[in-house]
């Protein structure tokens, strides 16, 4: 599965987000604590050139820190970059935010600078949420799914301090297939575009390999096999997600599963290390590299054949312009 969600809205925000990108001097980019590399979206990273980029790490008491703090290393260094775990239910984080942005652009925050930054970030990562948390009051409607922000929004923090919102936006082709079930199990496209039971599975192949204790000790699994289907149909069993006759609702069990990832009721996770994403984008380029040979030989044979075609063409033109020649002549 690949999970591909553009809707013409999107679209639309990325014109929009292009031509104020201009007007901006950081950008505030929310990210998934749970899935800090696939949360990123490469087309905003395209869009802010070399405007710093602030990056909130959302949703940390959801996230396991120890494989967060792989991620911080990561970045560490990068002058472009400051990133930070956040909660935008945390007012301690929430109050930071100033103190970080000044930190990036020091050379503005007066009342006749003011420091402007862009709020960015896929769907469902919490942007409004901290909008009305910076702002002490509900300026942007929030939903506990994606794409409820539709349109720009640009508000006062302080007098020093602007902010604009944006739209969620995904981006049109994601290359990376196990990014795309990453976005599916933690919710960042909406169930409509989704198979519940597929998504389940990869995110019970993920536990089963990473997080196998705290997957047991949710559902109280003893023996526990380590095929993700028959995983998904205890889970079912036991929390009632059955048919008449006893069988096992697999829809239901898979939106019980995930229902609980979503939530953090398993426990702390966080789905992607930078190794292991630094893998995966070597295996899409050797995919793509593969892919591309392959158009090429597909070319290169095609060429003899068209040549041979055009050969044969050409004597059937030549002999039946000599019969046409002898038949003038008698």
């Amino acid at each position: 599965m690949s999970v591909q969600w553009y809707p013409g809205h999107m679209n639309k925000a990325r014109r929009e987000i292009e031509e104020v990108m201009t007007q901006v001097d950081i950008v505030i980019e929310v990210l998934d604590a749970r899935i800090p590399d696939s949360s990123q979206n490469p087309m905003l990273t395209t869009l802010r050139g070399d405007v710093p980029v602030l990056r909130l790490l959302n949703k940390k008491d959801l996230a396991d820190k120890a494989r967060l703090d792989l991620w911080l290393a990561h970045w560490n260094g990068n002058k472009s970059i400051l990133a930070h775990p956040f909660s935008t239910l945390d007012k301690a984080d929430v109050s930071k935010i100033s103190q970080w942005v000044s930190q990036m652009v020091p050379h503005r925050g007066s009342a006749e600078k003011p420091i402007r930054a862009m709020i960015a970030g896929i769907p469902n990562v919490g942007k409004s949420s901290l909008m009305n948390a910076l702002l002490g009051k509900r300026v942007a409607k929030v939903g506990n799914e994606p794409a409820v922000t539709k349109s720009q929004q640009k508000l006062k923090v302080t007098n020093g301090f602007q902010i604009l919102d944006t739209p969620g936006i995904l981006w049109p082709k994601i290359e990376n297939p196990d990014a795309s079930y990453r976005l599916a199990v933690t919710g960042a496209v909406r169930d409509t575009a989704i198979d519940y039971e597929d998504v389940a599975l990869a995110g019970l192949k993920f536990f089963l390999a990473d997080y196998l204790e705290a997957l047991t000790t949710r559902y109280k699994l003893k023996d526990i096999s380590s095929d993700p289907y028959d995983v998904l149909k205890i889970i079912g069993s036991k929390r009632g997600a059955l048919r008449s006759g006893g069988k096992v609702d697999m829809h239901k069990a898979a939106e019980v599963f995930l229902s609980d990832v979503r939530t953090g009721a398993i426990g702390p996770y966080v789905m992607e290390t930078p190794d292991m994403i630094a893998e995966e984008e070597r295996r899409v380029e050797d995919a793509k590299a593969k892919k591309e040979a392959a158009r090429l030989a597909r070319l290169a044979a095609a060429v003899p054949q068209r040549q041979q075609a055009s050969n044969v063409a050409y004597r059937q033109a030549q002999a039946e312009s000599n019969n046409e020649s002898t038949d003038d002549k008698q």
